[in-house]
């Protein structure tokens, strides 16, 4: 989910979002091999949205994102956080919130980040910002970019990348493709379509035409070159994620669904049959009351649990794993008579993922006392 928060005014570009903030929600990931059927997800990042994954200086994968590690204020509050894979995405370390040194103090923080890999071994990262802090999305919010050599510390660029006048130009895509680079970034409902600037630089931007869309695909994603002839642009809509496919990120060859629900996706081709998503997961469910009514949806009880957890719905449940909110495995099983044995596993708020019988997991909030 791509977000401003500024008095905490949110912009939800997906109907998944409704009635969600960013920091109820975690990032997912997921595998494939061919870009469309994924397998079942598990938990990226803890509270946090606007995922976007590249690989770097050959056999390192960096993730930037959007963190709401609580509390608020902490320096894992709405910040602008990295994380890095060795081994092409199989494991990742911890977030570590980026710094953004020569960012003008009058600048609102950076939000909605987008990494591109330029030269040999530097990073851009483009993201949205604005001379002062308006109370929501205004004209004045515009793309700007900083560079790295080392993916946490930044070095702000002069002058806005992409401004349009009359606008808010906010989740910014950005890649190299062909002869140089694309931009691209909502133009407003995902009936607006989405503004298209092309670069030979990936510092100055020019217009070209709108890419057109209808009111089921929404173009707040993240590019990404699936061979030297083919980019696509993984999306969200109505359904579920989709991608569609260009030879020159202007004229598009049509929407393909795929099986993930979700909204924001970032996805890598990490080898010839091996695709990588990370994208905006369903918002966290918390049980309150284990004498509570929750009809036939699935929930851990009770709340807090000690020794125990009973899942109400059990009998959908075939499996089961337990991450800690940095995104941990801490337990794995299978339910017996639907209870989970929870008394081995450290205090504190962990994420629950249950698959049922048709392979759809659901993520719940686990509270341990």
């Amino acid at each position: 989910m791509r977000h401003v928060i500024a008095a905490i005014v949110l912009l939800a570009p997906f109907a998944l979002c409704a009635q969600s903030f960013p920091w109820e929600r975690p990032l997912m990931i997921a595998w494939s091999n061919d870009g469309t059927t994924f397998d079942p997800p598990a938990v990226f990042q803890d509270s946090s949205g606007v995922p976007s994954v590249v690989r770097w200086q050959g056999d390192t994968l960096i993730a930037a994102f959007q963190w709401f590690r609580q509390p608020n204020p902490s320096p894992s509050w709405d910040r602008v956080a990295v994380k890095f894979s060795y081994d092409n995405g199989a494991s990742w370390n911890t977030p570590t919130p980026i710094v953004l040194n020569g960012l003008p103090p009058n600048y609102q923080r950076p939000f909605d980040p987008t990494l591109a890999v330029f030269g040999n071994d530097s990073l851009r990262i483009y993201y949205s910002s604005s001379a002062g802090m308006p109370m929501g999305l205004d004209s004045t919010v515009n793309t700007y970019s900083a560079v790295s050599a080392d993916g946490i510390h930044y070095q702000f660029e002069p002058g806005a990348r992409v401004d349009v006048v009359d606008h808010a130009v906010i989740d910014p895509a950005v890649i190299h493709f062909g002869p140089g680079w694309h931009y691209l970034a909502p133009a407003g409902p995902p009936q607006a379509g989405a503004y298209h600037y092309l670069s030979p630089d990936g510092i100055t931007f020019n217009a070209v035409p709108v890419i057109p869309s209808d009111p089921q695909h929404n173009w707040t994603g993240n590019y990404m070159v699936d061979s030297p002839t083919e980019l696509r642009f993984y999306g969200a809509g109505q359904g579920s994620i989709w991608y569609n496919s260009s030879p020159n990120g202007g004229v598009w060859n049509g929407y393909v669904p795929t099986n993930i629900q979700g909204g924001d996706p970032s996805v890598l081709r990490v080898a010839a049959d091996n695709y990588l998503m990370v994208y905006v997961g369903m918002p966290y469910t918390t049980a309150i009351d284990a004498n509570t009514d929750h009809g036939n949806s699935i929930a851990l009880v009770p709340v807090p649990s000690k020794d125990v957890g009973h899942i109400r719905g059990a009998a959908l449940i075939r499996q089961y794993r337990i991450h800690s909110v940095s995104g941990a495995l801490l337990q794995e099983g299978v339910p017996i008579n639907g209870t989970i044995r929870v008394d081995g596993l450290p205090i504190g708020i962990h994420v629950v993922e249950l698959m049922d019988a048709q392979g759809t997991i659901h993520v719940l909030r686990m509270v341990k006392q």
